[in-house]
């Protein structure tokens, strides 16, 4: 068997055992690694690799986008899902008008939404809820 099997078993695995919290986590981290690989397609200037890298963020968005639940989450929910659809909106732009600074100012927003459900996810309360 490849590398890339055992990768793949190996990350299915992962996400089959996770809780919610570091589900989410996940995404955020595949949301970022697309960010970056974006980065690195604008200064290479890979037209494909921008095209592809932006619509694999922009599914990551839409999955967090449809994890919100704006009932229970309150106010909560109902701010990160403004700020997931501004993101988004942003991508789609930055995907056929690449800025490297709107995008570092998207990618550390990301950044710091993560770092938070990182933090919020390892908490004991979260994870016996989970």
């Amino acid at each position: 068997m490849s590398y890339a099997n055992h990768a793949a078993q190996y990350q299915e695995v992962a996400v089959r055992s996770a809780a919610p919290g570091q589900l989410v986590v996940m995404v955020y981290d595949h949301l970022l690694l697309n960010l970056r690989r974006a980065r690195l397609s604008i200064e290479q200037g890979n037209v494909d690799l921008r095209l592809t890298s932006f619509d694999r963020a922009r599914q990551a968005l839409g999955e967090l986008l449809s994890t919100l639940d704006l009932e229970q989450g309150g106010e909560m929910a109902r701010q990160l899902n403004a700020l997931y659809t501004f993101v988004l909106a942003e991508l789609t732009d930055l995907g056929l008008n690449p800025e490297p600074g709107r995008l570092e100012r998207v990618t550390r927003i990301m950044s710091e939404l993560r770092e938070a459900f990182a933090t919020v996810s390892q908490h004991p309360a979260v994870r016996e809820v989970a």
